[in-house]
């Protein structure tokens, strides 16, 4: 009964949404379009699907097709299904503001975040230079930690932390990979008040960290950069570095688990912008249902 009290539960969860349903009023439209499969069907379907440990669209709708189809009697083809995504793709963000007020409004007082990116990797080094998919958002970057190039987007996540757990993600957005993250989040950090956040070396500008500190009375702190030709570091230097580092440790985890429950960083077979943001956001969106909700973390 486990799989069908977590089916259960999602679609009745997308079903009861206020949020999910006024999204939903706006894109439908169309004289044409056939309600009975609905939007509520597919998002269910998609997210479901996910969260049974399927990473692709066509392995999704094989899935539901051979296995739940007594659930789902008006399961259009797998193109219709696939456009039906599409067209709502912008839901998946709606619905990841209303899991993260879920999830954050759970906690006691917090004053302290975690804020890194991980890469979204729609081509490897070798077509990164010829991809074409998502022109209009996804560029070329590096990935430091994995010493990868490639071709695609950031996914960029500042989450509260939780002593002994994962970091409780309060706000994400995306980029593309070439973007520098402190120049992709300065829009963010400026809107934080009375907080510490814990951040990569990248983030450690002095005269932007100063600046909040005098605004906000945020504080950002980061491992402590090495000067220009300096060739050993201090050893108070390389404590207080190793010490945020550990701090900062559950951001990196909160990263790799998320990767490993939904397979978020390859989106190699995405055709499309939408289908990118498709795969980026319903793959979040389940992962905070994971992290939300019990019933969905097994």
């Amino acid at each position: 009964m486990e799989w069908k009290e977590k089916l259960i539960s999602l679609y009745f969860y997308i079903s009861e949404s206020k949020a999910l349903k006024n999204y939903l009023s706006t894109v439908r439209q169309s004289n044409n379009r056939s309600f009975d499969f609905t939007d509520e069907e597919a998002i269910t379907i998609y997210l479901f699907g996910i969260l049974q440990k399927h990473s692709e669209v066509k392995d999704i709708y094989n899935y539901t097709k051979d296995h739940l189809s007594n659930w789902f009697p008006n399961l259009p083809s797998y193109q219709a299904f696939d456009n039906r995504l599409n067209t709502i793709s912008g839901v998946f963000a709606v619905l990841i503001k209303e899991l993260i007020k879920e999830g954050t409004g759970r906690l006691l007082f917090v004053n302290e975040s975690l804020l890194d990116s991980m890469p979204i990797i729609v081509a490897g080094k070798n077509r990164s230079s010829s991809a074409r998919v998502g022109r209009d958002v996804c560029g070329k970057g590096y990935c430091s930690s994995k010493e990868l190039y490639y071709y695609g987007l950031k996914l960029h996540l500042m989450g509260f932390v939780r002593p002994g757990t994962l970091p409780m993600p309060e706000y994400c957005f995306v980029t593309d990979a070439k973007e520098n993250d402190l120049v992709a989040a300065r829009p963010l950090l400026e809107q934080v008040y009375n907080r510490k956040v814990y951040a990569d070396k990248i983030y450690g500008d002095s005269d932007f960290i100063q600046l909040l500190e005098q605004l906000n009375n945020t504080t950002i702190i980061t491992p402590i950069k090495r000067k220009k030709g300096q060739l050993l570091e201090d050893a108070a230097d390389n404590l207080f570095s190793k010490a945020v580092s550990g701090i900062r440790q559950p951001i990196e985890s909160i990263f790799n688990w998320i990767n490993a429950k939904t397979q978020i960083q390859n989106a190699t077979k995405v055709r499309s912008t939408k289908g990118l943001m498709v795969h980026v956001w319903a793959k979040f969106a389940a992962a905070l249902f994971m992290l939300c909700f019990s019933v969905f973390n097994s």
